[in-house]
């Protein structure tokens, strides 16, 4: 019985762990991000382009206007990740 409860264990462990893995980098805004937007002409200087942190932690950050509207943007068009080119159809501040 005890061997059978830690076998569950274990597989449900490892079942979150490959989940979390999977998803956890679905959404999130990377340095190569900010690379591409530079490289296509927009002033992405550093992360506050399109979040409100100057340095967004991975498991807690926010979002300005700009990046709201490209998380929204992504939504729409069902996209697998957000494409910076897209920042010319922004019509923001």
């Amino acid at each position: 019985m005890k061997r059978t409860t830690s076998r569950i264990a274990a597989t449900v462990t490892a079942l979150f762990w490959m989940g979390w893995i999977a998803l956890s980098g679905t959404s999130v805004a990377t340095m190569d991000f900010q690379k591409k937007a530079k490289a296509a002409g927009f002033p992405a200087d550093n992360c506050q382009y399109c979040h409100v942190d100057k340095l967004p932690k991975k498991d807690a950050h926010e979002n300005n206007d700009r990046g709201k509207w490209l998380v929204a943007e992504k939504d729409k068009r069902k996209a697998k990740e957000v494409d910076v080119e897209w920042l010319k159809d922004y019509k923001g501040k």
